[in-house]
Order: C-alpha cells, then sequence, then structure tokens
C-alpha cells in the first residue's frame, strides 16, 4: 500500500486530471470545519456509530492529504482520538455495534470500512503523532473481523457490504476465516436482473453499498468478474437520469421509492469503470462522470451525501485520480423498457417520463419494507415543470390505488396498464365448519381479520377491472393518457401531484375544502408552470356528489393513520364507473 501511496504523489501532473483532484480537495477540506463543530453532538447518548466513524475518515483523511488545508494540521487529533476512544467503548464485547438493530453485523460493516480507510491512509502516511489514534482504531477493527466473518445479515445488498468489510480488514490483518466468509456470500450469486439493475431496484443500495462493495471486492480479493456485475448496473442506471440530474425511483423496493436521489451518488463508480478497459460503455461512462463533477462545481442539487467523501477512496485507489477517456454522447432521447423493473423510460430531450407497471404481489398482499409499493404509474416532467405522480384511486370496498399487475405494450402503441380487483361477501358457513360456541378462527379475509373462518365459506365476489393506455403525443409534445374502469357505480379520483415550487392556474380548478394546497379541476385545462416551463392538462371531468374529491388510500394505510398524499399542489379529476376518460398531459 505505502508503494501506491508513492506512486500516486510523484506521478507526472499531466498523468492526472488535476480539475478533480482540486475539486475534491476544496469539497473535503469544506467538510472538517463542519466535523469539529458537531463531533461532541455525535458522541452524545446513543451515540451514532456510523457518523462518528465516518467524521474520523474525514479527519484522517484532510490531516494525511497533502493538498489540503488541513494537512498535519494538529488540531484534528484530539477530537480524531476522542471520537476513537467512544467507538472502542462503545463496541460490544462481541465485536459488533448497535446501530438501529442490536449487535448488527451489517450495520457495523458500514463503520469498520470507514475505520479501516482510516488505517490504511494513516498508515501511509506513518506520522508517529497518529500512533495512538492508529492503535485505538486497530483494536476496534480487529475486534469486529471475527465476528463479522460468523454472523448474519437482513437484506440483499447487506451480503457485499459485509464482505467489502472483510475484504478490507484481511488486506490490513490477513485471517483465513474472512476470505472464506467471502467465498460463502458470493456463492449465493450477484442478485442481478438481465437488464441490469440489482434485487431491490434502489438507487440508494445500488449506489451507496452494492456497487461500491462489489468494486471493492474485485480490486482486493482478485476476482475481475465483478466488474462486469457494476458496468452492467452502470448503463441500466444512463436510461434511469432525469435532465436536473435525479434519478428514477417509483419502481424501487426500499425506502427510496418515495424519495428524489441524485445520480451524484455514482460519481465515482462511473469513473472506475471509464478508466478500466474490458467493456463498451466506457465513454459513456466518462460521459457520466464529468456531468456529475459539473453538478458538483456548480452546486447543482441534491447531493444525498457530500461529494468531499470520495476523497478517501481516490487517495486508497490512485487510479481514479487518472485522466477520462474521450466522452460519448449520454442517451437524451430513446424509448427504454426494462422488463425487470416493469417499467418504461421515454426521454425526448428535457421531457421525459415515466411509465410503472410494477407494483410488487406476494402471495399475502402486504404493505411492508422491501416490496415495491408506491402506486404511482406515471410521471411527467417538461423542464423545471414536474409532475411528480399521476395516481388512479377508486373508492372499492377500501382496497386503495390502483396498482397495475402488468406492463406490456399496446397493439395500436403505447403502453398499456391493468389490474383486476376482487371484493368478497361471505356466505353462511358449512355445517360441518358451524360451531356452536361461535368462537371461529380469526383469519384474513383479503382486506382485514375477523373471527369468521374465512378459508370455509363460498364467496360472492364484485370484480373491478382497470385499464389503463398511456400513449405518446405526436411529436414528442406530451402523453395521452386513457382509463377503462368496467364496474358501475364505483366513485374514482384521478390524483395529479405536482412538484413543489411551481404555480396551477385554470378557470376549472377549484379549491377542495379542508385538503390544503389540493384543487379539482372540474371543467377546462389547467396548467402548472415554473420558471419558462409549462404542463398543461385536462379536461376537467364535473363534480358532484356521486364523485367527490376523495383519495382513499385504503384500507391498510388508513388502519394505522397512515397517508399516501404526496407533497407540493394536487390537482384531483374525479369520475364514476363505468369510467372511460382520456387525460391529455401536454
Amino acid at each position: 500500500m505505502t508503494s501506491d501511496r508513492r506512486r500516486f504523489v510523484t506521478e507526472k501532473r499531466e498523468e492526472r486530471d488535476e480539475d478533480f483532484l482540486s475539486l475534491l480537495t476544496a469539497e473535503a477540506d469544506a467538510l472538517v470545519p463542519d466535523v469539529l463543530d458537531a463531533y461532541r453532538e455525535a458522541l452524545a447518548g446513543d451515540i451514532s456509530v456510523r457518523t462518528v466513524a465516518r467524521y474520523i475518515r474525514r479527519l484522517a483523511t484532510a490531516w494525511t492529504w497533502q493538498r489540503s488545508a488541513h494537512h498535519h494540521d494538529t488540531a484534528l487529533l484530539a477530537p480524531a482520538a476522542e471520537m476513537a476512544d467512544a467507538l472502542a467503548d462503545f463496541q460490544h464485547d462481541d465485536g459488533l455495534f448497535d446501530q438501529g438493530n442490536l449487535h448488527s453485523p451489517p450495520d457495523t460493516s458500514f463503520s469498520i470500512q470507514d475505520l479501516c480507510l482510516v488505517l490504511t491512509l494513516l498508515g501511509q502516511d506513518d506520522d508517529p503523532r497518529t500512533a495512538g489514534l492508529r492503535a485505538t482504531v486497530t483494536r476496534v477493527v480487529r475486534k469486529a473481523g471475527p465476528a463479522l466473518a460468523a454472523s448474519g445479515l437482513h437484506t440483499p445488498n447487506h451480503r457485499w457490504e459485509l464482505c467489502g468489510a472483510l475484504a478490507r480488514i484481511h488486506v490490513l490483518f490477513p485471517d483465513s476465516r474472512y476470505p472464506r466468509r467471502i467465498d460463502q456470500w458470493l456463492a449465493e450469486g450477484v442478485d442481478q436482473y438481465p437488464d441490469g439493475q440489482y434485487s431491490e431496484r434502489s438507487h440508494i443500495y445500488a449506489a451507496v453499498v452494492t456497487n461500491p462493495a462489489l468494486l471493492t471486492l474485485a480490486r482486493l480479493t482478485d476476482r475481475p468478474e465483478l466488474y462486469a456485475h457494476v458496468a452492467r448496473n452502470l448503463t441500466a442506471t444512463l436510461y434511469q437520469v432525469e435532465p436536473n440530474g435525479e434519478v428514477v425511483t417509483v419502481y424501487s423496493r426500499r425506502q427510496d421509492q418515495n424519495e428524489q436521489r441524485s445520480i451524484a451518488g455514482y460519481w465515482l463508480q462511473y469513473r472506475e469503470l471509464a478508466l478500466r478497459d474490458g467493456h463498451g460503455d466506457r465513454g459513456r461512462f466518462a460521459a457520466m462522470a464529468r456531468d456529475i463533477q459539473r453538478r458538483i462545481a456548480e452546486e447543482l442539487p441534491p447531493f444525498e451525501d457530500p461529494p468531499g467523501d470520495a476523497l478517501a477512496h481516490v487517495l486508497d485507489h490512485p487510479e481514479l485520480a487518472g485522466l477520462l477517456p474521450a466522452s460519448e454522447p449520454l442517451p437524451t432521447r430513446f424509448t427504454h423498457h426494462d422488463r425487470d423493473t416493469r417499467s418504461v423510460r421515454v426521454r425526448r430531450g428535457a421531457s421525459t417520463a415515466t411509465v410503472f407497471g410494477g407494483t410488487d404481489f406476494p402471495a399475502v398482499r402486504a404493505i411492508a419494507s422491501g416490496l415495491s409499493t408506491n402506486p404511482t404509474f406515471l410521471t411527467f416532467r417538461k423542464g423545471a415543470a414536474i409532475l411528480d405522480s399521476v395516481r388512479l384511486a377508486p373508492r372499492f370496498f377500501s382496497l386503495g390505488h390502483f396498482r397495475s399487475e402488468g406492463l406490456e405494450p399496446a397493439a395500436g402503441g403505447g403502453w398499456r396498464l391493468y389490474a383486476r380487483e376482487r371484493a368478497a361477501y361471505h356466505l353462511p358457513l358449512p355445517p360441518e365448519h358451524r360451531r356452536a360456541d361461535g368462537l371461529y378462527p380469526l383469519t384474513d379475509e383479503g382486506r382485514f381479520w375477523s373471527a369468521m373462518d374465512f378459508p370455509h365459506r363460498r364467496r360472492e365476489y364484485r370484480t373491478l377491472r382497470t385499464e389503463i393506455l398511456v400513449t405518446e403525443a405526436e411529436a414528442g409534445t406530451g402523453f395521452d393518457v386513457t382509463f377503462d374502469v368496467d364496474e358501475s357505480e364505483v366513485p374514482l379520483t384521478i390524483e395529479l401531484a405536482f412538484r413543489p415550487g411551481g404555480e396551477l392556474q385554470g378557470t376549472g380548478l377549484e379549491p377542495v375544502a379542508g385538503q390544503a394546497d389540493t384543487y379539482q379541476l372540474v371543467s377546462g385545462e389547467g396548467t402548472f408552470r415554473l420558471g419558462g416551463d409549462l404542463i398543461t392538462f385536462g379536461p376537467g371531468n364535473g363534480k358532484g356528489v356521486r364523485q367527490p374529491p376523495v383519495v382513499d388510500p385504503g384500507e391498510r394505510y388508513t388502519w394505522l393513520r397512515g397517508s399516501l398524499t404526496p407533497p407540493g399542489p394536487r390537482v384531483l379529476i374525479t369520475g364514476r364507473s363505468p369510467f372511460h376518460y382520456r387525460l391529455s398531459l401536454r
């Protein structure tokens, strides 16, 4: 490792990307005052292990980097030592930390990776003034290693994070248990779909956990085949980037399905694969790395994680500072169907849309972490004007929003979404299942639980069939969304949720009583404007007591007093089945 450091320090300047290093140094330096101001709060009470480990890493990075304004600044040493001592005290006897979960191997892995970087950087620097700090961090890391090599985890991405931690520990403190455990986890296979997304379909975990961990394993454990997984994921992600740098999250199976995420989290991954031979997308990866760097330099949000945190990885892996190859054009005009996520991305320059028909339906319907449950089936953008969500909410036995059971090309063009909802009325129990005491088992009806012994009853069903056809308008000016709902006498509401910050206008817009920033479009068209960008929508579909402006999230949410109301201004278009309506978005 010392030879890597010397190579980085002494290599010719023309072989390094000086703009990249200058930006990265400035971003990393800006983190140091924040750490010094905040670290005592992080140590208070039930300490945030991950935050404290990351703080130590930030100080160690600045201390060791010769270009940093804080290089060998002794003011960094006492806070770093205090935080390291606190981690050592907080660590359990088995080597694990509590972080949200008790004695948690995966959460410990996140912090141990940071601490391994601390030891690597301080070891390369080899300044005697950090000897005590290094000794403390060494005790923490060595204590954690055997536990990580013997313990379990919860989610797919945890496997790779834990393996990444074991690989880093093994480089510092070799132990046959560590590669053996890595082999066991990798033998399960990398959870990647053919089109490139990982099984959790999450940009949080792809960018922050899985891709970085696989790259670490490829480099430190001599598994070059793992680079192909990351390259395939990065290629898939090229089609999920919005013009403003956000990435599509609606299909995620994790918490980001209801969040906005930035492409910035992929910065070093695009850079590393652009600098590596062996795949055909190097030019586009270089272009994306440059675009992310431009966004950081111009301070274009959002950045979920500080870009300056990347410097530690560059110091650990100096090749990342190399000169990028020539850029090739990024995709800006395409229709991309990702069958694994049941989504379609349409981009026409500054205008984009996402059609989503991939809600998860396990054998027992549930609203839970790890499932795709976002009822948004369409998003639409024209520059800065953003329609974050189009949803349909029938008031049918309190079953909640329309959630498509699939996505397929329509025969006449466009994309077809569809669902069939069934609700039952239950008939008397057959004689052989009746009880004189009336104490029947508590069973699940599909909507609720009751002591009714539902499985042994015959049922009478009511069925709601819904089809939605999304077609692109001429010349890429927008979309038509055609709704067909066949059951009779079911009130329903189409909900359009726009990004906060814009202005709604339209003579047919009427405020909805008791619902903040919510309007019903009863006639004509409405517009949503942000700056010079405009989305036109409509037409309105009247109003009345038989089609109230109500969005019913369903009993699964309302029983827990939950809400699916998105932020920002909302427009409701109401109707009653049988419902045949075409929504125009331009």
